[in-house]
């Protein structure tokens, strides 16, 4: 019997890329979304949808358990819902946290838990760890989260790992990009228009992992059916702001760019004002005191061995292939 497969968070980013590996795999796919989530990206007529409300627990167990009496449950729930932005610190809580666990203990009370649970978590759960010695961020290392974000992402991981017998496996990717994402996508348009801003004077080593290879890394643990680990992923490299900038700035041909950068304190002040005035307007901003603190940081490298020893997983996409690919995306598609 093919594998009966969920996937929250299935209209964003990430999420749509891993529906259609597992259509590729010849999956049952079930798309977890909204019913106010856009389908663009999910169009393929093979998709089962589930509409799913992680905002409000009682309304979320009547749908889990509509669909169970319908549908059955799943082998295996890929989760992927949850927030990047929001205007108000403890909305990261809700919406990462609390929808999680809230999530986990309507399957636990349906008996719905599947095989395999694999969350989706950030490297920013760790936080400047190395900022002086500049070692690899590793598995052994204590995290100190210095965002919102990453504190609500490390509460729902400690959550996870908590549960007796759970099957959880989960990953923490570095900073994640390719086609339809949309806030490197921002950098990529102010490049076309001749201006590199990068944060603060210090040397930034970065790390960054093509979106297909994050979904690569992801089925794999699914192919083997592993449980009770947690990996970091990036596509193995160490880059500057600068290496990103230049191949963004090539395939775009521009002919000369603009460098400015960007005082920390400076952008520490600016963050907080465009925070601040989102706010006022209910909205949310890229720019905010938690990506200032996130721009701040100066060592995003992670250890990814137990990832390539214990799955075999090896990057497919060099940060250049996967910048071309990106940028040829935004140009198809009138973006850029």
């Amino acid at each position: 019997m093919r594998t009966k497969i969920l996937v929250t968070g299935a209209s964003g980013f990430i999420g749509s890329f891993l529906v259609e590996e597992a259509l590729r795999l010849g999956m049952q796919v079930w798309a977890g979304v909204r019913a106010s989530s856009s389908r663009k990206y999910l169009q393929d007529e093979r998709i089962c949808f589930a509409e799913l409300d992680f905002t409000d627990s009682d309304r979320l167990g009547e749908q889990l358990k509509k669909h169970r009496e319908e549908h059955g449950g799943w082998d295996c729930i890929i989760h992927c819902a949850g927030v990047t932005k929001c205007a108000h610190k403890g909305e990261f809580e809700i919406g990462n946290y609390w929808a999680t666990r809230h999530f986990i203990e309507t399957l636990q009370s349906l008996d719905m838990i599947p095989r395999q649970f694999v969350y989706l978590s950030s490297l920013s759960v760790y936080g400047p760890v190395h900022e002086k010695d500049g070692k690899p961020i590793c598995e052994s290392d204590t995290p100190v989260p210095n965002t919102a974000y990453g504190v609500s992402k490390l509460h729902a991981e400690n959550y996870i790992r908590s549960l007796k017998d759970f099957p959880y496996v989960i990953f923490r990717p570095t900073g994640v990009y390719g086609p339809r994402e949309r806030d490197y996508f921002l950098m990529a348009k102010s490049i076309s228009r001749h201006l590199d801003i990068s944060a603060g004077f210090t040397r930034q080593v970065l790390t960054f992992v093509y979106v297909k290879d994050l979904v690569q890394a992801v089925f794999l643990a699914v192919e083997k059916q592993v449980r009770g680990r947690s990996y970091f992923v990036s596509d193995g490299g160490i880059y500057s702001s600068r290496t990103f900038s230049d191949l963004i700035r090539r395939e775009l041909h521009v002919s000369f760019l603009v460098r400015f950068v960007c005082p920390l304190p400076v952008l520490k002040i600016i963050s907080f004002i465009c925070g601040e005035s989102a706010k006022l307007f209910g909205k949310t901003s890229t720019l905010n005191p938690d990506k200032y603190k996130i721009m701040k940081q100066r060592n995003w490298q992670c250890d990814i061995s137990p990832l390539t020893g214990e799955l075999g997983y090896t990057p497919k996409y060099s940060l250049e292939k996967g910048v071309k690919e990106t940028i040829a995306w935004y140009k198809k598609e009138g973006w850029l």
